[in-house]
Formats: C-alpha cells, structure tokens, sequence
C-alpha cells in the first residue's frame, strides 16, 4: 500500500537519486573511454591492458559506484509531511516528528554545502533531544514544494534564533 493513501493530505517528496545515476555514468564512461583507448594504441613503456592497474582501479570505481546506486534506490528515502508531523522515511525505518514537540525551526542558507546547486537548509531541534535536524532541500524533489511546506510549518512553531548554518 503507498504512503500517501495511508495519510490523506500528506504530501511525499522523494530523495534524489540524480548525482549518484550521473557518478556511476560517469565512471561507467571513463572505464569505456579508456579501455578504448588503451586497447587501440599501443604502448610500448606501459604494461598490457590486462595488466594495467589504472583499468582495474576504474573497474572498482564502477562497480563501487552502481553498489551505492543500488543501495540507495533500494533505501527508498522520503520526507513526508502532513498537517501535524514530520515523517523520514525509509525502507527499515520511519522516523515521526510530531509538530507540537518542535522547540525552534529555522529556514535558511548552508554556505558550506550545495546541493543540485541549493543552498537552502531547513533545521529544527525537538524537544529532549540534543541534536538539531536538518534537511537540505535541494536533495528532495519538488523543491518549490518542499519550502512551501516548511514555512507552513514555520508559521505554527517557534522560530529558531539567527545562526551560522555553515559552522556548526
């Protein structure tokens, strides 16, 4: 059953799966390009392609790199958000974050991380419990969607007190 029939009103945003497509892409064609090259031209003071450790190095960052693409579709990540929780999802775990037990929420920018070229970072600290959330917009889908909802959410709980994202 999909998660959006179990919570009506509940809005889903998938995690993006973009950079790690594009990486295993990547590496899939420098390990194309370079087997080409290196199986066409021979060289005299380099070892056969065979033997060449630059190939299987390339090789391991391939195969790394579909290893983690699998995973991480396999993980099926979400941010669900309803009218009174937050919710992270995954496939072995579902993390709720009932609104009411928000201490302070913060929309605004991360200097030192972009992602998909976003800067923008949603935080927030719940109630007995040392660490803060963050969620970094730029790696759901729907972005737009995503800061339209926070600041709904905004409007309902303490603001957070002005602060460096960047260096905490």
């Amino acid at each position: 059953m999909d998660q959006q029939t179990l919570l009506p009103g509940a809005k889903v945003f998938k995690y993006k799966l973009d950079f790690y497509y594009q990486q295993a892409l990547l590496y899939l064609v420098t390990l194309l390009l370079y087997g080409g090259i290196r199986g066409s031209i021979t060289f005299d003071r380099f070892p056969s392609l065979v033997a060449d450790p630059i190939l299987y190095i390339i090789i391991l960052f391939v195969i790394i790199s579909f290893i983690v693409l699998v995973l991480n579709k396999a993980r099926d990540r979400k941010l669900i958000v309803t009218t009174d929780r937050i919710i992270f999802h995954n496939k072995f775990h579902e993390r709720e974050i009932p609104l009411s037990s928000i201490e302070w929420f913060h929309i605004g920018r991360e200097r030192r991380v972009q992602t998909a070229g976003r800067s923008q970072v949603i935080v927030f600290k719940v109630k007995h419990r040392r660490r803060l959330f963050r969620i970094r917009v730029g790696r759901y889908e729907r972005e737009k969607e995503v800061i339209a909802e926070m600041q709904r959410i905004a409007q309902s709980v303490p603001r957070g007190k002005r602060f460096a994202l960047g260096t905490h």
